[in-house]
């Protein structure tokens, strides 16, 4: 799951790692991935309802073991919903937070099971782990 733009490019960039596993991409366009959500925004943020409720219909109707999203507020919600399912979550915060975590992934901690951050100066002020970066 991820929003369109940036964070969409990084999890399309990590698609090879998901070669021989059945996948779902979620995006919030409808040009991108298998399934469109509603886009929400800390502006916006009434809509989360809509896209969470998106979230639960396809994570509900596919039980993933895993979910990963790249980032903002339409991914984050991913993770909550995946973890009410009892899915495995992992958060990749994006690469344009150079100087430290993103709002939404401050705000995704207790719900990622792998909290990873691209940079190492924000793995070390935040605890998040740094395992290299996507781009």
């Amino acid at each position: 799951m991820a929003s369109q733009g940036g964070h969409w490019r990084q999890l399309s960039a990590l698609a090879g790692a998901f070669e021989g596993h059945i996948c779902r991409f979620v995006s919030t366009s409808p040009e991108l991935g298998d399934y469109c959500v509603r886009d929400c925004s800390r502006s916006k943020w009434w809509l989360g309802f809509i896209t969470a409720v998106q979230l639960a219909w396809i994570i509900g109707r596919y039980r993933p073991d895993v979910v990963v999203s790249t980032g903002a507020l339409p991914g984050l919600l991913s993770l909550i919903v995946a973890r009410a399912f009892g899915a495995r979550t992992i958060w990749i915060d994006s690469v344009a937070n150079t100087e430290r975590m993103s709002l939404s992934g401050r705000l995704c901690r207790p719900f990622a099971g792998l909290w990873l951050t691209q940079w190492p100066k924000v793995s070390a002020e935040t605890g998040a782990e740094y395992a290299g970066s996507v781009l």
